[in-house]
């Protein structure tokens, strides 16, 4: 299936898209093109309240552009990575049979998966500013985040194998 219909299966039921990924197979190239690409579109994703923030405080847009990069594109996937086996240990201690690449296709997959609404926190943050309406959006983005990888941490540890079409 297409990343976009995934995407937007997870928004109707996280733990049968997580299953039919998890049933694929192993591919660690799968999980760097799936983390890079939701740092990439995090990093789109702040372009609008950069360039807001460079015209309020008359900032260099470059100079902010090219931190944004270095922090969303060269570090995150590397903290997501490190996030992502801690949360791997967690389940193991609480007797999840789940695997290391379990715990991170989750992580970085809802991580992807919840990426519609991280741009419209950026285009929020740009366009709006600071505010209830940023702070509502992207309260709406953490509870979605947390309730992908909640759900796919409970189907890749604890659940039942799910094959669907």
């Amino acid at each position: 299936m297409p990343v976009t219909q995934d995407i937007i299966a997870t928004y109707r039921g996280p733990r049968r898209v997580v299953a039919r990924l998890l049933a694929m197979g192993q591919r660690e190239d799968r999980l760097l093109a799936i983390v890079m690409a939701g740092c990439s579109l995090m990093f789109v994703s702040r372009m609008p309240s950069l360039a807001r923030e460079a015209h309020l405080t008359g900032q260099e847009q470059n100079m902010l552009m090219g931190g944004a990069l270095l922090g969303i594109i060269f570090i995150a996937p590397l903290a997501l990575y490190s996030l992502a086996w801690i949360f791997h240990l967690l389940a193991r201690a609480a007797r999840g049979t789940g695997d290391s690449y379990a715990a991170r296709l989750v992580l970085f997959w809802s991580f992807l998966a919840a990426s519609p609404l991280m741009l419209l926190n950026g285009l929020v943050a740009g366009m709006v500013g600071p505010g209830p309406g940023l702070t509502l959006v992207g309260g709406l983005w953490a509870a979605v985040f947390f309730w992908f990888w909640s759900a796919g941490m409970y189907q890749a540890y604890w659940g039942k194998p799910q094959v669907t079409a």
